[in-house]
């Protein structure tokens, strides 16, 4: 969930005349970070899986190991968005990093389970449905605010699903969160574009108000991305 400044509740129509310069470059400035954090997760997925003795660390000692990786990554990105007023831009973009880092660990598996080609197609998969919902969010005039939290908290709740079925590990629950999560973060990914742009469109002129909530627009959106990337690449995968 993202945390914006407290004179965001008022709400923006879309159509309204803005700085299309402040947030062309505000939007450049998001996807750009966006793009490093995932091109860093992959490659730390790649070392990972490459590895036996990090691969050994992370799957083979337990749930409680990988427990703490989930429970770490939550931390750091509950963090950012929440301290991003009274945090630096060079600090949010660290944390973002390190995020980004911890997420390639933990999917490193994927290169072990899953053939490239099923993951090539999985990516292409996620960033055609990601790019459409993240156009939709930024042109629709419709308000997501409702829908927006809605989903938001149905994300929380499929995230405290998740940690439990790590330990009841059932095979149906772990399908039903799947698809879950699919859906949930197809529709996050519009909401929090169109969130995005109202802020950019009041406060995009703002360089270090801009820059620091840049970093908390591309963690928001790459978590859509990686949620969307994981739960179709297994839904690809179970067909191979």
């Amino acid at each position: 969930m993202t945390m914006y400044p407290q004179n965001e509740a008022r709400r923006y129509e879309l159509g309204y005349a803005t700085d299309e310069r402040s947030v062309f470059n505000f939007f450049n400035t998001v996807y750009a970070w966006m793009a490093v954090g995932l091109a860093l997760t992959a490659v730390v997925a790649w070392l990972v899986s490459q590895n036996q003795s990090l691969l050994q660390l992370i799957y083979g000692s337990g749930k409680g190991m990988m427990l703490v990786f989930v429970l770490g990554a939550f931390a750091i990105a509950w963090f950012v968005q929440t301290q991003v007023e009274r945090i630096s831009a060079a600090v949010a973009t660290v944390l973002f990093l390190v995020y980004a880092a911890v997420i390639g660990a933990l999917i490193s598996g994927i290169f072990i389970i899953y053939n490239l080609q099923t993951i090539g197609a999985a990516f292409l998969l996620t960033a055609g449905t990601f790019g459409a919902m993240s156009v939709y969010g930024f042109v629709t005039k419709r308000d997501l605010t409702t829908i927006g939290s809605f989903l938001v908290m149905a994300a929380i709740g499929l995230f405290i699903a998740s940690i439990v079925n790590v330990f009841i590990a059932s095979n149906m629950l772990s399908w039903v969160i799947t698809y879950a999560v699919l859906f949930v973060f197809i529709g996050i990914t519009a909401y929090e574009t169109q969130k995005l742009k109202e802020f950019a469109a009041t406060h995009g002129h703002n360089p270090n108000l801009a820059a620091r909530y840049a970093i908390v627009g591309s963690l928001v959106l790459y978590i859509s991305f990686i949620n969307i990337f994981m739960a179709i690449l297994r839904i690809l995968g179970s067909r191979r």
